[in-house]
């Protein structure tokens, strides 16, 4: 960056830190209040976080997660933050889903099966967001790391992409098993969601609105 942005950079980050001074816990109870009233459940917070963050600034994400009186945080974010937030999610006692990739050349990325375990290994309530489309994409099985992980899952990210890091394809047109990790789902009645994430190219004659209808169908069809 240029002087000026790094300037504007520190400057949008001090006003942000400002703001978040005057936030307390009666500020996200309205918040949730906010999404209760229009019928929304509010199971995790998405509160990424990366190196450059202060402590303080982790810390505000598990307040807000209080706050907002939800089961967990999922988080993008890297190994060496991984180690940071661990003994801050052990003292809040909320479990973190640290959502995988499929940068599997990269050490401090979650990606590969040792990433996962790692970061696992460094709290109690160090967990997993799996996106299993990622995770296909990496040559992994999605069913078996569920089975074993489930405990530690906050929560799944649903899309079709081809193996060996492959694109994301229109749901059944691609190698991530999505209908066996649905019907793992139906048939242990894990306690944690599964959320659509609409990625791949939306054709020229329709809508996102419409692709993700048909994802949804898909979903229904799986569990029927």
């Amino acid at each position: 960056m240029t002087p000026e942005q790094q300037a504007q950079m520190e400057q949008a980050q001090a006003a942000l830190a400002t703001w978040r001074t005057s936030a307390t816990a009666v500020t996200w109870k309205a918040v949730r209040k906010k999404f209760n009233d229009a019928g929304i459940d509010v199971a995790l917070l998405c509160y990424n976080m990366n190196d450059r963050m202060k402590d303080e600034d982790i810390e505000y994400g598990f307040q807000m997660a209080k706050g907002l009186g939800v089961k967990g945080i999922t988080t993008s974010t890297t190994l060496t933050m991984a180690k940071r937030i661990a003994p801050i999610a052990d003292t809040h006692k909320l479990l973190v889903g640290y959502h995988g990739h499929d940068q599997t050349n990269d050490p401090n990325q979650t990606a590969t099966l040792e990433s996962y375990a790692t970061l696992m290994a460094y709290g109690k309530y160090n967990g997993v967001n799996l996106d299993i489309g990622h995770f296909t994409s990496a040559n992994y099985d999605a069913v078996a790391f569920i089975k074993e992980h489930h405990a530690k899952i906050t929560n799944l990210h649903l899309k079709d992409k081809k193996r060996d890091h492959g694109d994301n394809y229109p749901w059944g047109q691609g190698d991530t098993p999505i209908k066996d990790v649905l019907q793992l789902l139906k048939k242990e009645q894990y306690g944690f969601p599964a959320n659509i994430e609409l990625e791949y190219r939306i054709p020229p004659d329709s809508t996102a609105v419409a692709e993700m209808k048909k994802c949804l169908q898909y979903c229904k069809d799986a569990l029927a």
